[in-house]
């Protein structure tokens, strides 16, 4: 009878409270997966961490003097288009954008542009907007000529100017006769872009007959649409600069004064004097606009002080998510990465900023922003971020859309490979670089800017604070003022702060 009972208490013990940790094992907790693909987030987070070290390469001293000189080239060269005829500004003001043009940096269509690729044809890219006309002494909203136009963009006529810029300009501009009698002069983004292009090809052929120690190559010079792209080489580097002719304003258009009446994720953290102290046109029409006399409206200026309310996860998975769209729909050329910019300010209205801020989040990030596109795709709606009653893919056919919607789908059941492809392209990238800046010796090679040891130490400072100020504000935007009289000194300007 004994026996029965011992078991009994032993069975109790088992199911007691108090029983010891020895006799029950903790369960594992589950990895978090992408209900979609199946993916480990874990894994997602460490691949957008692997791209964006490849991305975000560290520049030396000397990589850092050749962004210099390049910068420097450029300015110079402007400046010398400015004395040809005295048509550009004498004391302008250029924003200058870290990515060029086939990155998104501004809403431009790439349909006519060459295509480079990252290490075969350049190792860094900008661009840099010119203003060849400055409307900048109003303090109102900027009322626009739209009635001939679709949203989002402007004729432009030169009777909000002087007599002089008119004379100036008329060799850019279509002209309209009223039945009065009177002229009116309407600024030309292609004809302004014929222009801009002969006069820089002019002054670069000048340069380059008689060529000098320290100045860069001109390795290509290319008009791609109303968009000239300029490849310097500088040493071991290439510097591909897509310059852009655009008119500037200063204060905020009036067809987006609502905006500015919606609650934003910048509130609080940036004035609203900072995000609306200007804006362009850029020469470039929408699907049904005459070419000869349509510009688009940018907020290229607004955008560099947005990105500082940025979070560096969110940040870090567009980037990611842009070189997969950039991929996979580049052919044809119906998606910008300029939507897909669009999209993340949007997500960053529309979510919490405790959310976004998470340092661990951006394989969410990185899937929601797929999601959000192939939404817009198959809706065909993408409203711009400023002007919100304009659908930037008004234009695109059913058949289209859903083509891009479905190859997107690719990339959303399996983010993970597509990733360690675009991983792979970017080493790539940065092999050919190396490989070239060793053919070229360019670490051996003293300063492109000075021929004695004498004058290498104020450059060496110069190169060291320029490579401070690369680390220092990554992703960030330079605006640049420049003086054609007087490129030896620095002209830059990093959000509030100058240099």
């Amino acid at each position: 009878m004994a026996a029965p009972a011992l078991s009994s208490r032993a069975a109790s013990a088992g199911n007691s409270p108090t029983a010891t940790p020895s006799s029950s094992k903790p369960v594992p907790q589950a990895p978090e997966l992408d209900f979609r693909s199946g993916t480990r987030i874990e894994e997602l987070n460490r691949l957008i961490g692997e791209f964006s070290k490849h991305e975000q390469r560290e520049y030396d001293d000397q990589r850092a003097l050749e962004i210099h000189t390049a910068k420097d080239f450029i300015f110079s060269m402007l400046g010398m288009v400015q004395k040809l005829d005295q048509k550009l500004p004498v004391a302008n003001e250029y924003l200058l954008l870290s990515g060029g043009v086939r990155e998104g940096v501004v809403d431009m269509d790439l349909d006519e542009l060459t295509v480079y690729a990252r290490g075969a044809d350049y190792d860094m890219d900008f661009t840099l907007l010119v203003p060849a006309l400055k409307l900048h002494d109003r303090n109102q909203p900027v009322t626009l000529d739209m009635r001939h136009s679709a949203l989002c963009h402007s004729w432009l006529s030169l009777r909000l100017f002087d007599e002089g810029t008119i004379n100036k300009w008329k060799d850019c501009c279509t002209m309209i006769d009223h039945a009065n009698g009177a002229t009116n002069y309407f600024f030309s983004p292609t004809l302004v872009a014929d222009w801009f292009y002969e006069s820089i090809s002019m002054v670069l052929a000048e340069i380059q007959k008689k060529p000098q120690r320290g100045v860069p190559r001109v390795e290509k010079v290319e008009r791609n649409a109303t968009v000239i792209s300029i490849i310097l080489g500088v040493g071991g580097s290439r510097m591909l600069y897509d310059v852009v002719p655009v008119v500037s304003f200063k204060g905020w258009p009036a067809v987006a004064q609502s905006w500015l009446m919606e609650n934003h994720f910048w509130d609080g953290k940036i004035t609203e004097e900072e995000v609306i102290s200007g804006f362009y046109l850029l020469p470039a029409c929408s699907s049904t606009g005459q070419k000869e006399n349509e510009w688009r409206l940018s907020f290229a200026r607004s955008e560099v002080q947005l990105k500082k309310c940025i979070s560096a996860s969110l940040m870090q998975a567009y980037q990611a998510c842009k070189a997969l769209i950039i991929k996979l729909l580049s052919r044809p050329k119906a998606i910008s990465p300029y939507h897909l910019r669009s999209l993340m300010l949007w997500s960053c209205d529309r979510l919490p900023h405790t959310y976004l801020a998470q340092e661990d989040y951006a394989a969410h990030f990185l899937l929601g922003l797929i999601d959000d596109l192939q939404h817009c795709l198959v809706n065909k709606t993408c409203p711009n971020y400023f002007i919100p009653q304009c659908n930037m893919l008004e234009h695109l056919s059913d058949d289209m859309a859903m083509l891009h919607a479905r190859k997107l789908s690719s990339v959303r059941s399996d983010p993970a490979e597509h990733l360690r492809s675009a991983i792979e392209h970017a080493k790539a990238a940065s092999r050919l670089t190396v490989e070239l800046q060793w053919r070229s010796g360019s670490s051996n090679l003293p300063s492109p800017l000075s021929e004695t040891g004498a004058d290498q130490q104020p450059d060496d400072r110069l190169a060291k604070k320029l490579q401070q100020l690369v680390t220092e504000n990554p992703g960030k935007s330079i605006s640049v003022f420049i003086n054609p009289d007087d490129v030896t000194r620095p002209h830059f300007r990093i959000d509030d702060k100058f240099f």
